[in-house]
């Protein structure tokens, strides 16, 4: 059992999402009341591998991966060879990089059997030009889209508009394929352990995400964003460090999301007071009330490894005025809880940083 210091602590946990992409609205037109669907960050409920998710009634253009439905005795589920090829488009247009393995996980529900049907829609996807591979985790290829594979996927009007995105190819050529891997693990897991299944919301995650500040020359890249909102918060960010970074430079990495919620712009019509307001709510996340938490996740060595890990970023972020809930992947994989090393403070956050120069 792993011992915490008295600064972090294990938080309630996460809140159901208040609705899914495609998810319609009631039929009044109304939005669904708070005691019925929209859960505040402070009203939760357990994180369980049975947890469910919240579906609309109804779904328009819906693009997520259906769940297989559970077969027969002795019968497939698996879905035709144009659907494969389909579903596995759309799962690396929003996950960039995956291996079979992860892409047999979300599209069949036949385990070692299902990786056979996907490898052989790969390589039927890599005939068309839609999709190649370019190195590999361990002895499992991986896999990307190519530049016509996403363009094929915009012209489907398949995903939301993701700019800029690009193919993942370069990273894997790179040696970085291993580190966007366990990204794609963190999100299959986090889909399937805390929203209740793999397929859903798996259209709502965006990875490589950057968040700039031009003035303060502040920029870094999120791992991954989900974008299932809350009461209080449209996205949820992720970052994930696979073993390969010192913990200062881990924590540099943390306490610079701090630096980021804590920018503040001037705004005023010339001739007035005007005032100040924070970056990241004007420009950035409009619909938020609080700056979105932010998810560590530790990946890439031995379990008693990644605890060490886990407790050492507890004390090097100690302090720190934005909220950070921190695990390691194979506990996340297990659905056990995270542990909340940082807490949202913006009045704290505001005094810790300098008000913008007006006119």
């Amino acid at each position: 059992m792993m011992t915490y210091a008295s600064s972090a602590r294990q938080p309630d946990p996460e809140p159901r999402p208040t609705w899914s992409r495609g998810a319609e609205r009631p039929a009044d037109g109304r939005e669904p009341g708070a005691a019925s669907s929209a859960v505040n960050d402070s009203n939760v409920v357990p994180i369980t591998a049975a947890h469910t998710a919240r579906q609309g009634a109804a779904r328009h253009a819906d693009t997520s991966l259906p769940t297989p439905e559970t077969p027969a005795k002795g019968k497939k589920s698996t879905p035709t060879a144009g659907k494969m090829r389909a579903d596995a488009l759309r799962m690396l247009g929003c996950v960039r990089i995956a291996t079979v393995r992860q892409m047999a996980q979300v599209i069949t529900g036949e385990g070692s059997d299902g990786r056979s049907y996907v490898r052989r829609a790969m390589v039927e996807l890599a005939k068309l030009g839609l999709a190649e591979t370019n190195g590999k985790d361990g002895k499992h290829q991986i896999w990307n889209l190519t530049p016509a594979g996403q363009k094929a996927l915009a012209d489907g009007n398949e995903l939301p508009p993701r700019p800029k995105a690009g193919t993942g190819a370069k990273a894997v050529r790179a040696g970085f394929g291993p580190h966007a891997v366990a990204v794609t693990d963190t999100i299959l897991a986090y889909t399937d352990t805390v929203l209740g299944g793999r397929r859903e919301y798996l259209t709502d995650w965006q990875v490589e995400v950057n968040h700039a500040i031009k003035e303060t020359g502040l920029s870094f890249n999120t791992d991954a964003v989900l974008t299932v909102p809350t009461k209080t918060s449209e996205v949820r960010l992720f970052e994930l460090d696979n073993g390969t970074m010192s913990q200062a430079r881990l924590a540099k990495e943390v306490w610079d999301y701090e630096r980021y919620a804590g920018h503040r712009v001037w705004e005023g019509a010339r001739g007035t007071i005007g005032g100040t307001y924070p970056f990241w709510q004007r420009h950035r996340y409009t619909r938020s009330k609080t700056f979105p938490r932010l998810h560590v996740i530790l990946a890439g060595k031995a379990e008693h490894l990644l605890d060490n890990r886990l407790q050492a970023l507890t004390a090097a972020v100690q302090g720190i005025t934005v909220a950070v809930w921190a695990n390691t992947l194979p506990r996340l994989q297990r659905g056990e809880p995270w542990y909340e090393i940082g807490v949202d403070d913006p009045h704290r956050r505001r005094s810790r940083y300098p008000e913008a120069v007006g006119r």
